[in-house]
Parts: structure tokens; sequence; C-alpha cells
């Protein structure tokens, strides 16, 4: 076979594979469409079961939505709240962005178009504005990718919306808000949402923190330089000048972080101590982890305290902690809880610290280490501890008939068709008004085996 033959072969081989992922491609999107307009049915149907209970309080017309997110998300192992922000964005979509449903039932746009058309326009609230806008962004989406439509979905949003930006902009600020993301390594990203020029100010104001503490550095180095030349009388150093030399610069500190660590490190000491420096004197670790005042829960394995492993630390049962830093806050710590677990399976036994008792708080603390109901993360720390048998019908306040729920789904467990029961070993059977059936197994403990020669100290 000739080069131009080979060269035909393959060009029209890669033009085959694109035509079958164009139709995979199709393929999605259609079942996509299927699945938003199932989701705003669902919506529906608990909007309807909704108008159908006479209480005002809001919270129990919320019921029949956040039981069927937990149904649903439980089906296909979504935490409930994403579940109900996926039924309120599906809901959304079909009734305000029908033409964009329809385009990705027909494959001509993707799911991430849709939800760039979604995000842009949620808050046009004038349908004739919300229709044109609509169109315009879907003219452009049929042939360009997700990223470049968001772009020109923002672009169109402010020209067609009748709002002034000032009006949305003091709409939008009433969301403020920080959380946390934990990330791989004993490392988690604090996000924070807030104006613009808030934010900008913000980074200014580190930054410029940051680039003095790199000067006054810089100068100290010179110094330190300069000091050096004079003590050599300005001639070649000696091996004794340089032994001195090399003392000197032992009881001198030079600041090794690079600039975004600087700056990243500012912040830190300006959120926690309310000043970029805290007094030694203050504080029993000076610096960032020092000034931590929170009550957070650490579970620290012995052996990691002592070196001989360099795992198994958690904070709240969320996310791993690197052991210094493990090391570092159970030296300031002002008391301990001793949890004894089963060697083999790392069944929390008892804690060994007593309405449920305080002893028994710290039981579910630490067995539990989140809400009990399947999917959620959210700290035992901020839970409730509920009786599986309501104490009202005879429950017991023991370790057998108590566990750890979220308020969201405590409130769920007593005003729905939710139940629960406890099974052996703290784990938790919960059934949903459909009838099916979830276990949920007490958090699992991971066991770090001592190396035979333990690392030196």
């Amino acid at each position: 076979m000739d080069h131009e033959a080979r060269d035909r072969a393959e060009a029209q081989r890669a033009g085959a594979f694109a035509d079958e992922l164009r139709a995979i491609h199709a393929d999605e999107a259609a079942l996509q469409a299927r699945k938003v307009r199932l989701l705003a049915e669902a919506f529906e149907f608990a909007e309807t079961q909704k108008a159908r209970i006479p209480s005002m309080r809001s919270r129990e017309r919320d019921m029949p939505l956040r039981s069927l997110a937990a149904e649903l998300g439980l089906a296909v192992r979504i935490n409930d709240r994403t579940m109900q922000s996926h039924l309120w964005d599906a809901h959304r979509l079909v009734t305000d962005f029908p033409a964009t449903v329809d385009a990705l039932g027909s494959g001509d746009i993707s799911r991430a178009h849709a939800s760039a058309i979604l995000d842009a326009g949620a808050d046009i609230d004038d349908v004739g504005a919300r229709r044109a806008y609509e169109q315009a962004v879907l003219d452009h989406a049929h042939g360009t990718t997700a990223a470049r439509t968001r772009s020109f979905a923002q672009q169109q949003a402010d020209i067609h919306n009748p709002r002034t930006l000032q009006e949305r902009h003091d709409d939008a600020v009433r969301g403020r808000r920080i959380w946390v993301t934990d990330l791989a390594d004993g490392m988690s990203q604090l996000s924070l949402l807030t104006s613009t020029a808030i934010a900008h100010g913000i980074h200014d104001r580190a930054t410029r923190q940051a680039k003095l503490i790199k000067r006054v550095d810089a100068a100290a180095r010179r110094n330190a330089t300069s000091a050096s030349v004079e003590g050599d009388g300005g001639v070649g150093a000696s091996a004794g000048d340089d032994a001195s030399t090399d003392a000197a610069a032992d009881d001198t500190w030079f600041d090794e972080r690079t600039i975004d660590q600087t700056r990243a490190d500012v912040v830190v000491d300006m959120l926690l101590t309310g000043s970029p420096a805290i007094d030694p004197t203050l504080d029993a670790s000076p610096g960032g982890l020092g000034a931590i005042r929170a009550m957070v829960q650490v579970t620290v394995p012995v052996t990691t305290l002592t070196g001989v492993t360099t795992g198994g630390a958690e904070l709240d049962g969320l996310a791993p902690v690197d052991p210094e830093t493990a090391r570092r806050l159970a030296g300031d710590a002002p008391g301990w809880d001793r949890v004894m677990t089963d060697p083999v399976t790392g069944m929390v036994l008892t804690v060994d610290r007593y309405q449920a008792s305080a002893e028994q708080k710290r039981f579910l603390r630490a067995r539990d280490q989140h809400c009990r109901f399947p999917g959620c993360r959210r700290p035992a720390r901020s839970c409730d501890h509920d009786h599986t048998q309501d104490f009202a019908l005879g429950g017991l306040t023991e370790i057998c008939n108590l566990a750890c729920f979220c308020k969201r789904h405590h409130t769920l467990k007593h005003n729905t068709d939710w139940t629960v029961r406890q099974l052996p070993g703290g784990a938790l059977e919960w059934t949903s008004p459909a009838g099916a059936h979830y276990l949920e197994d007490p958090p699992a403990r991971v066991v770090f085996v001592p190396s035979a020669d333990p690392p030196p100290f």
C-alpha cells in the first residue's frame, strides 16, 4: 500500500471513530434528557404531597421532598442532599428552559451545555427575556464547547436580564459563605464566596504582607553575608573562619517559603489569631496550629504518636491528618479520650471516661464519627444523639439504642415513613417508605501494623 492510500485509510478510520463517538454522545444526551424529565416529574410528585400537608411550618412541609430525595439517592448511591439539588435543577430546566431540554434530548447539546444555560439564566425572572436568552445561547451552543457556551451564556444573561447588575449583586452577596473541601495527603481547601472587591482586597493585602516578609528576609540574608565578608577581613576565609561562619549561620533563621506559601500562612494566621503573628507567651504552640481554638475530634493511634507508624490519624472521621499535625494537636490537648477498639475489626468497644451521659456521647462520637444515615458525612460533634427506639415509647438510653444523626436525618426519621433498627456491632438497617433496605455499618478503622524495627527518635 502506498503512502497516499495508507493516509486515506487512516483518515477514514479516524472519521469512523468520530462518527461512532458522535452517535454515543447523542445517545448519552438523550438519556440525560430522559433523566431530567424523570427527576422533574418526581419533584412535582413531592410538591403534590406537600400541598396536602396542612401545617405551615416549613420543616414539616419539606418532608415529602426530603424523603423522596433520600429514596432516589440511595437507589443510585448519591447523597440525599445532592439528589435534592438534582431534583430542583431538573424542575427548573423542564419548567424554565424547555427548549434546552428538547435540544438535549435530540443530541444537539450535552448535559454540560444545559447546565451552563441553567446556571447563567436561572435568575432571569421575566418569561419573555428568559426565552430570548435561551434561544440566543442555544444557537451559539450547537457549534461550540460547553466551556465557551458558559462564557457566552453569562454575557447573554447580562444583556437579557431586566434587572441591573447592582440588583443582582445585592441578591448574590446574601449567599456569601465559606466551606471546606477535604483533599488527599492530609490537606484541605478552604473556599470563600464573597463579593469580587472583597476577594481581591483580601488577596492584595495578603500579597503585600507576604512580600514584606520576603523583603525583610532578603535584607537579613544580605546583612548576614556582609557580616561574613567583614569577618573575613575582605580576604578568603580560612578553615577556622568557615567554622565560625557556619556557627553564626546556625543561629540565624531564614525564611525558605515561597511567596504562595507565605501568603497562605499569613491568611491562616489572620483568620485564627486576628494578626499575622501570635505572641508565643499566649500559646503552647506558636503559629497557626497552636492558635486553633475550635472543638474538633482528632483520632490518633498511639503508634502514630510515638512515631512507630506514620498513618491513621483522622479529623472527625472525614479527612486524614498528617502525623506531625496530629502529634502537635495531641501535645496541646487539655485532655484525651482513650478509645478501645477490636484489634481485628477496628470496632469501638468502649471509651473510658458518664442523660446520654458524657461517656456515652464520647463513645458515640468515637464509634459513629459522622451522621449514620447512608451517605451523610456530617461530623458526629454536630449531630443529635438519637434513640433508635423512641424514649417516650420505652427506648432505653444505652449504646445499643443510640446513634448520631444530623438534624436533617433526625427529623427525616421522626417525620416520615423512614425507619431504622439497630443490629449487633452498631450496624443500622434503614428502610425507606418504598420498602428498600440499606445497611449502614459503623465507619471502619484502618489498622496500621508496626514494623519490626521502629524508627529512631
